[in-house]
Order: structure tokens, then C-alpha cells, then sequence
């Protein structure tokens, strides 16, 4: 008897995944966003300030520290470019893993780290 696969589709949990994306946005639990956002598994931060890349500061990551991410996912857009290690020093200094991506690999490398039970936050740049 040959081994066979089976798929199933499953319902949304609780949690915060990402469902799409493609040029100019994302989806998550399939609602459609076209600003720059943050996800963290139990909440979506609308329109993060940080707009642009040439935007991003030190203090559009210090807001996150309340919130106590393990680690923050940087969605730089279509294009992976590394900020001044200085925008993200409050995270390092606050022993939150920072990673640098470009935002469709932070749609992936985020639902597999969700799908985990890390407390994980996806900071995109649309």
C-alpha cells in the first residue's frame, strides 16, 4: 500500500497569522492591509508611524518594549536593507532578538515562529 498525504484545511486560532501578501501589502487572518503595521500574535498595530525605511528611528521600536517580544521580525519591503544598529539598540539593550528581512520573508519566518508559541512581532514596512 503506497503512503498518501492528506491536507486539511484548518481553522484560524487565536492567534495573529499572515495569509498574504504580494506587492504593495499583506494579509493577516485575511484582512487586506496596504500601511506599514505591526503583528504580534494577540494584537495588530495599525499604521506604525514608521512609514519608510528612510523613516525608521530609534523610537518606533522603543514603544515596543512594553509589550515584551521575544524577538522583533524588521520588514524593510521589497527590498532587504539594514537599519543603523542604533534605531534598534533599546531592543538589544533589552535582550530582544532582532531580525532583518525582507517584509515577504517576516510573513513567513513569522507564522512559523507563531505556530511555535513565540512571542514574536512583525514590525513590516509596506
Amino acid at each position: 500500500m503506497e503512503p498518501c498525504l492528506k491536507l486539511h484545511l484548518s481553522g484560524f486560532s487565536e492567534q495573529n497569522i499572515f495569509t498574504g501578501y504580494g506587492t504593495g501589502y499583506v494579509m493577516v487572518n485575511r484582512t487586506r492591509y496596504e500601511r506599514s503595521l505591526i503583528i504580534l500574535p494577540d494584537r495588530i498595530l495599525e499604521n506604525w508611524e514608521a512609514g519608510t525605511f528612510e523613516e525608521l528611528t530609534a523610537k518606533h521600536f522603543e514603544f515596543l518594549l512594553p509589550l515584551q517580544p521575544e524577538m522583533v521580525l524588521l520588514g524593510t519591503g521589497a527590498i532587504l536593507r539594514f537599519p543603523h544598529p542604533s534605531v534598534t539598540k533599546a531592543l538589544i539593550t533589552s535582550k530582544i532578538g532582532v531580525e532583518v528581512m525582507d517584509t515577504n520573508a517576516v510573513c513567513r519566518t513569522y507564522n512559523i515562529l507563531t505556530a511555535e508559541g513565540r512571542r514574536v512581532a512583525a514590525a513590516l514596512l509596506i
